[in-house]
């Protein structure tokens, strides 16, 4: 549910969604079928019961970014089925927030005058949001949730051999996974940029380190390029929590000024955060 300056502090889950890249020219084949790598995936990362009873998620931890005055940011992330969102992020001693309730989103961040104001997510944004599935991806549940699957065969990936799946979400936009071919788990995914710097550029986002948490692999280090170059931003989550209590109220539009959190335990520790009865920021 991404970073490369402070301007597009989450370029990781809020870029924006435009047809998909190229297909690699040559890939081995292989004798599993989409249905049957997307099931060991779902096995490898803790099982389809298990991710299913997830309704919500936080992850603490802090970005790096070469591009970026502050070496470590610190963040929040919530996350609420069906695609709810609310990510929050410090960089230089100001606060930026990124918020989608489902349907509209909002970026809160300091104004010119210092003081915090709030900006509607455009069209491209919104449409970009809807088409996630937070907490557990395109490939949980994939039929039920109208994602169309091709395995295109069998790639390379960083010296090691992984399956390359092609899914089509219901908006027709396309998402690319790379699924390690020994230990299943999800190596690697792409989506082309539009933002018009790098308009039509692949965003490849890394997904490193996995943990058992609560018996459900998670990458706790999340890596993103465009088109390959360049120096990896960092996304490294040091705690995480199932099931916290996550009111709406998190994901509603956010009130100014920024107001003191309620508190959310993130991995056995209380954190800054959210609660049933957080007040808006």
């Amino acid at each position: 549910m991404a970073i490369r300056t402070i301007a597009a502090l989450a370029a990781l889950i809020w870029s924006i969604s435009a047809p998909a890249a190229t297909a690699p020219a040559r890939l081995a084949a292989t004798s599993l079928t989409a249905k049957q790598v997307v099931e060991k995936s779902i096995a490898a990362r803790g099982g389809l019961e298990a991710w299913r009873r997830i309704e919500t998620m936080a992850w603490t931890g802090h970005v790096e970014s070469t591009d970026s005055p502050a070496q470590a940011m610190p963040f929040l992330m919530e996350l609420k089925r069906p695609n709810k969102t609310r990510f929050e992020i410090t960089a230089v001693d100001k606060r930026f927030a990124r918020i989608f309730d489902g349907l509209r989103g909002w970026r809160l961040r300091p104004g010119n005058s210092g003081a915090p104001e709030v900006k509607v997510f455009s069209k491209e944004e919104a449409a970009y949001s809807r088409d996630e599935f937070v907490i557990d991806g395109p490939l949980v549940d994939y039929e039920d949730k109208g994602v169309k699957l091709t395995l295109a065969g069998v790639d390379e990936m960083e010296g090691r051999k992984a399956y390359l799946l092609v899914a089509t979400l219901p908006s027709g936009a396309e998402r690319r996974i790379w699924i390690d071919a020994e230990t299943f788990l999800e190596v690697r995914s792409d989506r082309p940029s539009s933002n018009p710097l790098i308009k039509g550029a692949p965003i490849s986002v890394y997904y490193r380190e996995y943990r058992s948490i609560e018996g459900v692999q998670v990458p706790t280090v999340i890596e993103t390029r465009t088109s390959g170059t360049g120096p990896a931003q960092r996304l490294v989550i040091e705690k995480v929590a199932l099931n916290p209590a996550l009111s709406d109220v998190v994901f509603t539009k956010p009130a100014t000024p920024w107001q003191r959190h309620a508190i959310v335990r993130v991995d056995g520790s209380a954190q800054a955060g959210a609660s049933a009865a957080r007040p808006s920021p």
